[in-house]
C-alpha cells in the first residue's frame, strides 16, 4: 500500500524526519504515535504530497508519488484542524466537495449516523467545535477511497459520536481499506489499531502489533507501554 524509504525533511535547521523507512500493508489500521514535534504530521503530509521531502522516496499503491497527483484520488484525509469557510452552510460545503470530486458519495448516511440533520442549513461559523468535527468526519468518510488518513479524528466528539466513529473505522477495515490514524488518546488507539508506529524526534523507535508493544515494554495497556518506551529511549 505505502512504501517509504530513507525519508528526510528539514525546515530550516530543524531536521524533522531523519531517515524514515516504513512499509504500510493493505487492509490494516495503523496508529502513528509520538509527542508533539516527533514528525507525525510531516510524515503524513509527505505521503499526501503537501510536504516535499529533501531526500528519500514514497510509493503509494505501487507508484512513486513524484510521478503525479492522481494517487491522491485513492486517499481521504481528515486534518486535525478543519478550517471551513465560515460563511458556507454545512450542506453547501458537502455539495461543493461532491462537485470537486465528481462523486455523490454517501454523505446522507453519515449525516444520519452523526445526527447532523438539524445543522445542515446552518453556517459553519455558528457550529460548535464538536459539530464541526462531525462535519469533518463526513467529508473524510463519504467517498470510497482505499486509504484513509485521520489526524486526531476523536477530537471534540461526544461519547455517542465517538462510539459511532470507532464502529465506522472498524467497518472500513472490514471493507478492505487501510487507515492511518494519529491520536493522543491511548484508549482510543487500543480499541481500534492493529499496529503502532512510534515516532520520536524524526525516527521510528517502534513498529508492530499492540501485543508486541506490550511484550517489549512489559506493560498491560498502550498508555503505560508508550510511556515506558519513551523512558527507554531517554525521553522522560
Amino acid at each position: 500500500m505505502i512504501n517509504i524509504s530513507d525519508l528526510h525533511k528539514k525546515f530550516g535547521k530543524n531536521e524533522v524526519l531523519k531517515g524514515i523507512d516504513l512499509n504500510i500493508e493493505h487492509g490494516k489500521i495503523y496508529a502513528i504515535l509520538g509527542p508533539n514535534g516527533s514528525g507525525k504530521t510531516t510524515l503524513i503530509k509527505s505521503v499526501l504530497g503537501m510536504v516535499i521531502p529533501d531526500k528519500g522516496s514514497i510509493e503509494v499503491l505501487g507508484e512513486p508519488i513524484k510521478k503525479g497527483w492522481k494517487y491522491r484520488k485513492q486517499i481521504d484525509y481528515l486534518p486535525q484542524i478543519a478550517n471551513f469557510p465560515g460563511n458556507l452552510k454545512v450542506n453547501e460545503l458537502i455539495d461543493m466537495i461532491k462537485d470537486l470530486r465528481n462523486d455523490k458519495g454517501n454523505a446522507d448516511t453519515l449525516i444520519e449516523l452523526f445526527k447532523l440533520q438539524p445543522y445542515c442549513n446552518k453556517k459553519l461559523s455558528n457550529l460548535s467545535g464538536g459539530t464541526k468535527q462531525k462535519v469533518n468526519l463526513v467529508l473524510a468518510f463519504m467517498f470510497n477511497s482505499q486509504l484513509l488518513i485521520l489526524d486526531e479524528p476523536n477530537t471534540g466528539l461526544d461519547p455517542n459520536a465517538l462510539i459511532q466513529l470507532k464502529e465506522l473505522i472498524k467497518k472500513e477495515k472490514e471493507n478492505g481499506k487501510t487507515l492511518l490514524i494519529t491520536s493522543h488518546v491511548m484508549q482510543f488507539v487500543e480499541e481500534v489499531a492493529d499496529e503502532v508506529i512510534y515516532l520520536l524526534e524524526g525516527k521510528i523507535y517502534f513498529k508492530g502489533t499492540l501485543k508486541a508493544l506490550m511484550a517489549k515494554t512489559q506493560q498491560t495497556n498502550v498508555e503505560h507501554a508508550i510511556a515506558a518506551l519513551t523512558k527507554t529511549e531517554g525521553y522522560g
